[in-house]
């Protein structure tokens, strides 16, 4: 027998998912992806309503254009992802951070508010706006949310990496799209030792001519170098700050992330505001059943997307859990953690599952874990053996969802579905709104069992802008529209199964970069 968990009766009853398929008349997953993909501009204004987007949607949804990358949605649509994210208010926790050094601090949804507030003050003083990049050189730590956040209200595009990259790893990112401002750390703590951020700051401020204005988070208490401002002064100069956020178009860019760099400098990816916020909302909602109470974490550095799609876990109304240093110092922390903060989303990657079961390490016999319903894991194929660990050695009732998708995205193609069965070594099903297909190299559709290319059929809504430096689009077509005509293809090497999951076997091009 394949399955290895089925969800209750009483939790598909209480669903998200299963309110937003009786609400627009198709219910069970199936019938529901199916119409998602057969009326994509009914299903994604239907989701757009359902999940709280704050902002004008318009009466259009989704136009279709030439090929895919010529597709639009919600072409008169104008928001800010700011109110989105911060249309919880009040004395609840809307971050908790939590580092490998014993470190705890919670952030209010009011207190978010207030910082964002300041630093986007503190942003359009140094004339920061629409068409300006902001770049973080953080931990994962609140500020570099706050970071995001005010970057968005001004309208200016964010992007971030981690202070464990080195000055050219940063320079090969950030120096392609040359920042007006940027926040770093002084420092970061991994497995036991402190490391010092200056020196390294140095090169790269000095890498950046078109920085106007630097700005230290103090995390290890350093003193502030000559020439750069201290996180703590700037918000003190702007307190008090009222938050104004102007409304743009659904395409405005959002964030700048980066391919892992296999081959020559990494690929500065572009990403619009609208349709990263809302396929997050659906990935969050429908697919890993998030909601107002609920706590959100991810192990994960700001230098990955998972970071992002973290942080959007406020969007949702619920708290995210912000963890910064070694995962396995000890190897049970992050468990000790779920324990603490009531976890109820625990996100991880199937590298970290295989080295618990390879040192022997089982949480079901050491922690209560009671308050985590849904385990994702993603950052390279979850293999069968792995389900068998999470299951018999961590918890036995939890909607274990392996993911992927991935940089180009921001998001998954293929994703959970918690009011359905988990089979083991599985992903349950193609993410909503995307026709998700296994093909040849000539685009014919492959039965179950036959390994392929896995390409997406319909245009979606994070799909990126394009590629920083690629006016024509020259290069972002050809890394994913070319080689298979008529679909998103990203290089991905995957088969039906005969439950209607897929199993992802790596990189088609064997490129992937650890």
């Amino acid at each position: 027998m394949s399955i290895v968990w089925t969800p209750s009766p009483e939790r598909v009853e209480g669903a998200r998912l299963t309110a937003f398929g009786r609400a627009v008349g198709h219910e069970g997953y199936e019938a529901l992806h199916a119409w998602s993909v057969r009326d994509p501009g009914a299903f994604w204004a239907a989701a757009w309503d359902a999940c709280g987007v704050v902002g004008e949607r318009g009466d259009v949804a989704f136009v279709a254009g030439a090929d895919l990358p010529a597709a639009r949605f919600f072409p008169d649509a104008r928001l800010n992802v700011v109110e989105t994210f911060l249309a919880t208010a009040g004395p609840g926790d809307a971050i908790v951070e939590a580092g490998e050094d014993g470190r705890r601090r919670t952030v209010s949804w009011d207190d978010l508010r207030a910082q964002v507030a300041a630093l986007a003050s503190a942003l359009r003083e140094s004339g920061v706006g629409p068409g300006d990049r902001v770049a973080a050189w953080l931990p994962n730590i609140p500020e570099t949310v706050v970071t995001m956040l005010a970057t968005a209200a001004v309208g200016a595009t964010f992007s971030s990496t981690s202070p464990d990259f080195g000055t050219a790893g940063v320079l090969d990112r950030f120096g392609q799209i040359e920042p007006t401002v940027l926040v770093a750390a002084d420092g970061y703590v991994y497995g036991g030792k402190v490391n010092d951020c200056l020196p390294r700051l140095a090169e790269i401020v000095a890498g950046l001519p078109g920085l106007r204005r630097t700005i230290v988070v103090p995390y290890l208490g350093s003193r502030v170098p000559a020439g750069a401002e201290a996180w703590p002064d700037v918000l003190a100069a702007h307190a008090g700050a009222d938050l104004e956020l102007d409304r743009y178009p659904f395409d405005h860019p959002w964030y700048v992330l980066y391919s892992s760099g296999t081959t020559g400098k990494p690929k500065a990816i572009v990403h619009r505001a609208g349709g990263v916020l809302l396929k997050h909302l659906v990935e969050h909602q429908l697919h890993t059943d998030v909601g107002p109470g609920d706590r959100v974490f991810y192990f994960t550095t700001a230098g990955w997307m998972m970071w992002n799609w973290l942080a959007s876990g406020l969007a949702s109304g619920a708290t995210v859990v912000l963890y910064d240093g070694s995962p396995s110092h000890p190897p049970a922390t992050l468990f000790d953690l779920a324990d603490e903060q009531g976890v109820t989303l625990f996100g991880t990657s199937a590298k970290f599952l295989d080295a618990l079961a390879r040192t022997g390490v089982h949480p079901a016999d050491t922690h209560d874990l009671t308050s985590v319903r849904t385990i994702t894991s993603t950052g390279s194929p979850l293999v069968p053996e792995g389900f068998d660990f999470v299951y018999e050695h961590v918890k036995a009732d939890v909607h274990l969802a392996s993911i992927s998708g991935g940089t180009d995205l921001c998001g998954c193609l293929v994703a959970g579905d918690p009011t359905g069965p988990v089979h083991r070594g599985e992903i349950q099903r193609p993410a909503l709104g995307l026709d998700i297909d296994v093909v040849d190299g000539d685009g014919r559709s492959l039965p179950p069992g036959v390994k392929g290319e896995l390409v997406c059929r319909s245009p979606f809504p994070s799909m990126p802008l394009g590629f920083w430096g690629d006016p024509e689009g020259v290069r972002y077509r050809a890394a994913y529209f070319e080689q298979i005509p008529g679909t998103w293809h990203q290089g991905d090497f995957a088969e039906w199964t005969e439950h209607g999951g897929l199993v992802i076997h790596g990189r088609s091009d064997a490129t992937l970069n650890p």
